[in-house]
C-alpha cells in the first residue's frame, strides 16, 4: 500500500482544509431587491400598505426578514397611515421596534405633513379646496386624540396662521369661542376654516360640534370674521358642516 506523506492529515493533503462552499445569502435580501424594483416600475399604489412600510424598515433593520415586523404593525395599527401617525410610545411596545424604527416612522409623517401643507402655502384656500382637505387629514385624520385646528385667512383667503387650539381626549376637546375670535382679531384674519378630528373613525358631526360650530360663528360675526366651513376629518372620510347645510 502506497504510505501517505507524512505532512498529511485528516484534513487533506500538507494539512490543507478543503475550502467550505459559500454560504447562502439571507432569503430576504433577494426579495428586498425585488420589492425595491416594483416600486421604482409601478410607484406606491402598486404595493399593499405592509409593503410599503418594508421599504420604511430596511433602511433602520438591514440585517433582518421584516415582513413580519411590517405585518404585525399593520394588524395592531390598522393601516400604513395610522403606523406612522402612531404616538411614539405605542410603537415601541411592538417587539423588534427599536429608536431608529420610531425615528424614520416618525420622519415619513412630517415629511407628509409638510409635502400636504406646501400644497395649500401661498394659495387661495377655498380655490384649493382638495389640497385642505388633504393637509387636514395628513395632520389630524389618525390621531389618537382629538384636536381642534383652526386655519386662519386674510382677505384674500391666503393662508396666514394654522394653529392647534386645543388636544383633548379620545372623544372630547373643550373649545372657547371667544378665544377664537381673540386669535382671529391678533392675527387680523377675516375668515377662518375650523377642523377636528374624530379617533373614533367616524366623521359625522355630533350635535355638539354643531352647536359649537354655530357658537363660534355668532360671536365672530359682529367682528366681520367669517366661518368658511367646519371640517371634521376620521379614518373613514370626512364630513362638511357647510357641505351638510348645518352652518
Amino acid at each position: 500500500m502506497p504510505r501517505q506523506p507524512a505532512d498529511a492529515g485528516e484534513d487533506g493533503l500538507f494539512g490543507e482544509r478543503p475550502a467550505a462552499p459559500p454560504a447562502p445569502e439571507p432569503h430576504y435580501l433577494g426579495h428586498r431587491d425585488r420589492l425595491r424594483a416594483r416600486f421604482a416600475q409601478a410607484g406606491a399604489e402598486a404595493l399593499p400598505d405592509y409593503e410599503l412600510l418594508e421599504l420604511v424598515l430596511f433602511r433602520a433593520i438591514p440585517r433582518r426578514d421584516v415582513k413580519p415586523l411590517a405585518k404585525a404593525l399593520i394588524t395592531r395599527f390598522g393601516s400604513f397611515a395610522e403606523v406612522v401617525s402612531a404616538e411614539p410610545g405605542r410603537l415601541a411596545e411592538v417587539e423588534g421596534i427599536g429608536a431608529g424604527v420610531v425615528a424614520d416612522l416618525k420622519l415619513i409623517e412630517a415629511a407628509g405633513r409638510r409635502l400636504a401643507r406646501g400644497a395649500i402655502a401661498g394659495r387661495p384656500l377655498l380655490s384649493s379646496w382638495a389640497a385642505v382637505l388633504e393637509y387636514c387629514r395628513a395632520t389630524m385624520a389618525f390621531s389618537p386624540r382629538e384636536e381642534f385646528r383652526i386655519l386662519f385667512l386674510d382677505k384674500r383667503n391666503h393662508l396666514i396662521a394654522d394653529e392647534v387650539q386645543g388636544r383633548g381626549t379620545v372623544d372630547h376637546t373643550p373649545v372657547y369661542p371667544r378665544e377664537v375670535a381673540r386669535r382671529a382679531l391678533e392675527l387680523s384674519a377675516t375668515a377662518i376654516i375650523l377642523a377636528h378630528n374624530h379617533p373614533s373613525g367616524d366623521p359625522a358631526p355630533s350635535a355638539a360640534d354643531v352647536s359649537m360650530t354655530r357658537g363660534i360663528i355668532g360671536v365672530l360675526a359682529p367682528l366681520n370674521v367669517v366661518v368658511h366651513d367646519h371640517v371634521i376629518l376620521g379614518r373613514e372620510g370626512h364630513a362638511s358642516l357647510k357641505g351638510l347645510k348645518l352652518i
